[in-house]
C-alpha cells in the first residue's frame, strides 16, 4: 500500500512539473501571463560541465535545475489534487 501511494505522489509532482513547464512556454508570447514564464535555472552547466580528469578516464559532471513561477502553481495544485486522492485509495 505504500509503495502505491509513493507511485502516485510521484505521478502528481511530475504531472505538476510537466503541466508548469507546458503553461510556462504557452504564456510567455501573452504580455500580462509573461510573469507566469519567469524562471530561474541553478546548477553545473552541461555546456561547461565540471570535469574530473584521471588520465585514463575522463569524466564529465553537469546537473542544472530550473523553476519558474507556473510549475511552483502547478506543483502547489498537485500537492492539494494527491492529498484529495490519496483519500480514496
Amino acid at each position: 500500500m505504500k509503495l502505491k501511494k509513493n507511485l502516485v505522489f510521484l505521478f502528481f509532482i511530475i504531472a505538476g512539473i510537466i503541466i508548469g513547464s507546458l503553461i510556462a512556454s504557452l504564456s510567455e508570447g501573452v504580455p500580462f501571463l509573461s510573469w507566469l514564464a519567469y524562471g530561474k535555472t541553478v546548477g553545473i552547466s552541461a555546456a561547461s560541465p565540471m570535469v574530473l580528469d584521471l588520465s585514463v578516464v575522463r569524466v564529465a559532471f553537469g546537473l542544472e535545475m530550473g523553476i519558474n513561477v507556473a510549475q511552483i502553481f502547478t506543483i502547489t495544485a498537485a500537492l492539494f489534487a494527491y492529498k484529495g486522492a490519496i483519500k480514496r485509495l
